[in-house]
């Protein structure tokens, strides 16, 4: 039963990153046939922005190395479909196959910047900036990725002045969107409020922010419904609750997109999603990966497990 509660959005946009950030770190590669069969089922449940893959060099991300043979599988699909790129050979890459929509990844921690790009924050930023402007150029669209917003394995708390300073340098360079990410998944509620209102005072609109929270400590719709509170209309999630960083290994897995729907439907909140055939959708991808979804929702709902009635 749907009951509204005051000062919510009307409409969330789903961000789904099953397909990039969910498989990336799969210990097994997804064969692209599969990977392709579950973009267009995610597609056909409604959701209409699917991150498609990651134009990253094959040594470091393995299981995306086949992101050339996957985006001409999936480019007809009338939905947004943006790729992560790295660096300008990633984005001739993703430019040759007509890729509309980019993402860079930046660290908001210089340790993180080390492990994930080998470089210092700065000089992350500084090869972003040629990304970002020919992107633009093309009229694509360009999010940028900030990891470790809230919490990093090596360094501990993350200082919120720390963190304005690269979202301000991103949307510097020309990105239309930022994502917060929570990629350890040591975010509370209170924390977020205070990122998103330390952001709004040096000039980051609220309607430029989209979270990406991790679900470690269990924290992740909490923090979701804190950022909606706040005003934020995009949140990026993953079918089946996949994914996690393979260079930091204290990041599980994201939120679930079956999670994160089952409580925007109660609050009345639209997504355009099926829940139903994402629910399928995940149990089919997790009879390819060999175990079963940690989404609560895939297991209440699911037809692997005992019926349940939805409400």
């Amino acid at each position: 039963m749907a009951v509204p509660a005051p000062g919510l959005p009307a409409r969330v946009r789903i961000h789904e990153v099953g397909a990039r950030d969910g498989l990336q770190n799969e210990k097994t590669t997804v064969p692209t046939d599969v990977k392709a069969e579950f973009v267009h089922r995610l597609a056909d449940a409604g959701l209409t922005t699917i991150e498609a893959t990651s134009f990253v060099h094959p040594k470091w991300v393995p299981q995306l190395a086949d992101a050339e043979q996957l985006f001409p599988m999936v480019s007809d699909l009338d939905v947004a479909l943006p790729v992560l790129v790295p660096n300008e050979r990633g984005l001739d890459r993703a430019l040759a196959l007509g890729a509309r929509g980019v993402a860079v990844f930046a660290s908001a921690t210089e340790s993180f910047a080390k492990a994930n790009l080998n470089r210092t924050v700065d000089e992350a930023l500084a090869m972003f900036e040629p990304v970002v402007a020919r992107a633009r150029a093309e009229d694509v669209r360009v999010r940028g990725y900030l990891s470790m917003c809230f919490g990093d394995p090596w360094e501990g708390a993350v200082p919120v002045e720390q963190v304005v300073r690269v979202c301000r340098a991103l949307l510097g360079l020309g990105c239309h969107e930022l994502s917060l990410g929570d990629t350890i998944g040591v975010a509370t509620p209170g924390h977020v409020r205070a990122l998103l209102t330390a952001l709004n005072e040096q000039g980051v609109p609220t309607d430029a922010l989209g979270v990406h929270f991790h679900d470690t400590y269990g924290q992740a719709l909490a923090n979701t419904l804190a950022a909606l509170q706040h005003g934020v209309t995009t949140v990026d999630a993953s079918a089946g609750g996949l994914g996690g960083c393979p260079y930091a290994k204290s990041a599980t897995g994201n939120l679930a997109t079956e999670d994160l729907v089952w409580m925007l439907r109660g609050l009345g909140i639209d997504t355009g999603v099926d829940l139903g055939r994402l629910v399928a959708t995940s149990e089919w991808m997790a009879t390819h990966l060999g175990r079963p979804s940690p989404s609560r929702t895939v297991r209440a709902l699911g037809t692997t497990t005992q019926p349940h009635k939805e409400q």
